[in-house]
């Protein structure tokens, strides 16, 4: 198994990086966006990074994705609710902590067939709908929110380290959001180059930002990977009860010090349906009016109540 972890490093070594030449020819440039002042490209350093994915009803997550052009990836024949938690420790606006519970999806006209777009990442649109995205920080709303029209709110989060474990949970107005653990994975040290895209609902339209990470990683997959999530009643996370998330994951990862550049192009649709009545229910995400007022404030909320989730504890289990 050593032998073959050790090969299929030395390949992942020589995929090229995912990051844009334009990305590139940006560096040393500089921007100034609502106020925001971005170094670029918009890029963080040694940022550890916790991830997980746990199969779901696929029915429910297509109920919960906005217009007529995203599908929820099919992995089995069940949807992916995708975790990922970054503790962003050098930005251009500080240090925050992100906080993602996205549903594995396809972007077109037509569903895409199962596996293919793991391959053909481009072509199937393959990304993640995030449902839900509490940071540290207001300006990273303001960031987050303003430009690219992620689902950004302030809330009370941590993420906490250890040498059997990586945890973060993020609490809204003094009740649980969400907790995840995952135990730690074997110390594999995979070389990994990753481009992912986000799809967002932010006033009445579907944004698509895309990011690209370079870390070395320690990965688990199967009956390997272990990791508890627990789903609390804060308002962002209500949507994400009717999915029925399994107990065990696919996958969990661990990427101690991930580094990644968020592009500052972005694309965005107008969010349809057959009627106009069908169209005004659609969950197009929050107006433009919650970003306006916003300052660029770097305080971070108190930390969330852990023992609300403690092995012994009342957390609402999915």
């Amino acid at each position: 198994m050593n032998k073959l972890i050790g090969l299929a490093a030395s390949l992942l070594r020589l995929v090229p990086s995912p990051v844009p030449h334009r990305q590139e020819r940006l560096r040393g440039q500089h921007a100034s966006v609502d106020g925001i002042k971005y170094s670029m490209p918009v890029n963080s350093d040694d940022s550890p990074v916790l991830m997980a994915a746990f199969p779901i009803n696929k029915r429910a997550a297509a109920a919960i994705l906005p217009g007529t052009e995203l599908r929820p990836f099919s992995l089995g024949g069940k949807g992916l609710l995708v975790v990922t938690v970054v503790n962003y420790k050098s930005t251009d606006i500080g240090k925050y902590i992100e906080y993602s519970l996205a549903i594995a999806v396809t972007h077109g006209s037509r569903p895409a067939p199962p596996l293919l777009p793991l391959v053909f990442q481009k072509t199937f649109g393959l990304g993640q709908y995030v449902v839900d995205l509490p940071v540290s920080t207001e300006v990273s709303v303001k960031g987050g929110k303003g430009i690219w029209g992620m689902p950004k709110h302030q809330a009370n989060l941590d993420f906490v380290v250890t040498d059997a474990a990586v945890s973060a949970q993020y609490d809204d107005g003094g009740r649980l959001g969400c907790f995840i653990e995952i135990e730690r994975p074997p110390a594999v040290g995979i070389p990994l180059k990753l481009a992912a895209s986000n799809y967002c609902a932010f006033r009445g339209m579907l944004m698509k930002s895309d990011i690209y990470f370079e870390a070395t990683g320690d990965i688990a997959l199967g009956g390997d990977a272990r990791a508890r999530l627990v789903l609390g009643d804060a308002p962002g996370v209500a949507a994400l009860k009717d999915l029925q998330p399994a107990e065990n994951p696919v996958f969990t990862a661990y990427l101690p010090e991930a580094h990644g550049v968020l592009d500052d192009h972005y694309e965005a649709w107008f969010l349809t349906a057959p009627t106009a009545e069908e169209a005004a229910r659609i969950p197009g995400g929050d107006p433009l009016e919650s970003v306006v007022g916003l300052g660029q404030g770097q305080e971070w909320l108190a930390a969330p109540d852990r023992s609300t989730t403690a092995r012994t504890g009342t957390g609402d289990t999915r």
